[in-house]
């Protein structure tokens, strides 16, 4: 396998379009919108560069308007992530010995049509398919995908250039090699850009892919299979299946050739991966690397010096943005007995401001959660907070899922810091909040760290630094991106590496080389110039 030599600049963040009345990206992408929705698209697996039919079609419906159908895939099952796994190891040899030039070409090609000519379509696709308005979409299945396609370009050559000295005599070098086997890539529905890089990455680095997206995403994930193939990507360098979790995990999971998966998801199905993979180590080929960004239950902690505008401000987005199903979503917050008042009263009027609706009208800040199983429970928590009398609802808590999983976003307001809703894990628009008193900053501090299994975002507000700096501190475990008078949502590829620790995942950082390390097996070369003849040292001759 041959590394490459050229280095690729670090490029410059794809610029967000604004989609405001008047503006020709506008025009396109509703365009766009009722292309997508005017037709049944049919969506095959793609395996070996071939379209893969079964007779098991599952039917695609907007989150927002479930009478619609989008159209159907086709579910396989496990026959198909075999035929997948072994059209995969096919395509390694020539994939792994492909010159890093080419290889890159490939990915910087993808990026570029997705920048144009397929831009309303990922976008288009995402908002239909998931449930987002044109602004959430143009930053996800857009600019954020086509900054993970370019920045890992430059990340990986920046990698390949890293070389051992040499000594008089000898050349040394470094041969970064992909991982002996296939990689498993598992993809969630709450990012396209997600669902592009997991697999990417991992190829990008000379790795063969079996890429499962989550069912609720697939019609992103299609979209984006078109734009790889019409980059030049070589047939089985990634296999896009559609087969349950269970019989993905049971077939790749017990494969010999399993190299690694890369994973984004829930905490329970991660850590069930794991166990599967430790209890299955004597039939690998070699240890399997293991990638997984899960849960969340992300904070934001006010302190008294906070201006309470741009504390409301950041739980209004950070919170409802994407009806709170961003992994970084707000999802607690701690306010300052000073200001609770006014912060109240501002999240009040701000969610009473948002129109919810259909994607198509570009005036809803609030869309449909993803499917009616994460209505029904997100639902339960809001019922449960209803009449419990521990807990009090601010503003919001209506939810109908006539036409579509509409939750209307909640603030809940607890007077008991351990409330249910503060410490689990929602993902939807459901925001608890906690008064505490003012002058008891760094006891809640201690508070926030201890809350949660997870510590995968959080921010602190205040306009005292060293109240920043002490949370700083206090905090430094208890979420992997952490977020100075921001909301915790929001990171962009080369600028904020994301990924948590504790029960967040593994911590490997997307957007980063860090993350690239994990996909590639480092060889030591040495070569003797000159070798020697005779096996004495000189401190073996005779005085």
């Amino acid at each position: 396998m041959a590394n490459g030599s050229f280095s690729y600049p670090l490029p410059v963040n794809e610029p967000v379009l604004a989609y405001a009345p008047g503006t020709r990206e506008r025009a396109t992408l509703k365009e766009a919108l009722v292309e997508l929705k005017g037709k049944q698209v049919d969506v095959p697996m793609i395996i070996g560069g071939e379209e893969i039919r079964t007779d098991k079609l599952v039917a695609m419906h907007p989150p927002h308007e479930i009478a619609h159908t989008l159209g159907h895939f086709h579910a396989g099952d496990a026959s198909h992530a075999k035929q997948a796994i072994e059209a995969a190891l096919n395509a390694r040899s020539h994939w792994a010995n492909m010159s890093w030039e080419n290889r890159a070409a490939i990915f910087l090609r993808a990026a570029d049509l997705i920048a144009t000519k397929y831009r309303p379509y990922m976008n288009g696709a995402t908002m239909l398919g998931q449930s987002k308005n044109a602004f959430q979409a143009e930053i996800d299945s857009a600019c954020e995908l086509i900054d993970f396609l370019r920045f890992n370009v430059h990340f990986v050559s920046e990698i390949y250039k890293q070389q051992p000295i040499s000594g008089p005599g000898m050349h040394n070098r470094l041969e970064y090699r992909p991982l002996e086997g296939f990689v498993l890539a598992v993809t969630p529905f709450n990012f396209t850009a997600i669902g592009g890089n997991l697999p990417t990455s991992a190829a990008m680095c000379g790795n063969v892919v079996v890429w499962k997206p989550a069912n609720t995403a697939v019609f992103s994930a299609h979209m984006f299979m078109k734009v790889l193939q019409e980059a030049g990507l070589p047939p089985g360098v990634i296999n896009l299946v559609f087969v349950n979790g269970p019989t993905i995990g049971e077939v790749c999971l017990s494969h010999p050739d399993f190299a690694g998966v890369h994973f984004t998801g829930s905490t329970g199905v991660f850590n069930s991966m794991w166990k599967t993979i430790g209890a299955s180590m004597a039939n690998y080929r070699a240890y399997p690397r293991i990638v997984g960004e899960t849960g969340g239950k992300d904070f934001v902690v006010a302190h008294s010096s906070a201006d309470p505008a741009v504390v409301a401000t950041a739980l209004l987005r950070g919170a409802f943005e994407y009806q709170g199903q961003k992994c970084s979503a707000a999802s607690r917050a701690y306010i300052p007995s000073n200001i609770a008042d006014e912060v109240k009263a501002k999240l009040v009027e701000g969610v009473k401001s948002m129109k919810i609706g259909t994607v198509e009208d570009f005036s809803n800040f609030v869309n449909a959660v993803i499917d009616e199983k994460s209505f029904d429970s997100i639902k339960a928590y809001i019922d449960s907070a209803k009449t419990d009398p521990d807990a009090e609802i601010l503003v919001g808590g209506s939810c109908d899922k006539s036409v579509g999983y509409f939750i209307e976003p909640t603030v809940i307001e607890t007077k008991d810091p351990k409330y249910v809703s503060m410490c689990e894990e929602i993902f939807g628009p459901v925001l608890s909040i906690y008064v505490y008193p003012d002058d008891r900053f760094s006891e809640t501090l201690e508070l926030v760290d201890q809350t949660s299994p997870y510590a995968l975002t959080g921010s602190i507000i205040s306009q005292d630094r060293a109240a920043v700096e002490l949370a700083t501190n206090r905090l430094r475990n208890a979420a992997g991106n952490f977020y100075i008078n921001d909301k915790p949502t929001g990171a962009v590829v080369g600028q904020q590496p994301f990924g948590g620790a504790r029960a967040s995942g593994t911590n490997d950082k997307a957007g980063s080389m860090l993350n690239l390390y994990r996909w590639m097996s480092a060889r030591t070369i040495k070569e003797t110039f000159v070798p020697p003849t005779d096996y004495r040292y000189p401190f073996l001759q005779e005085s």
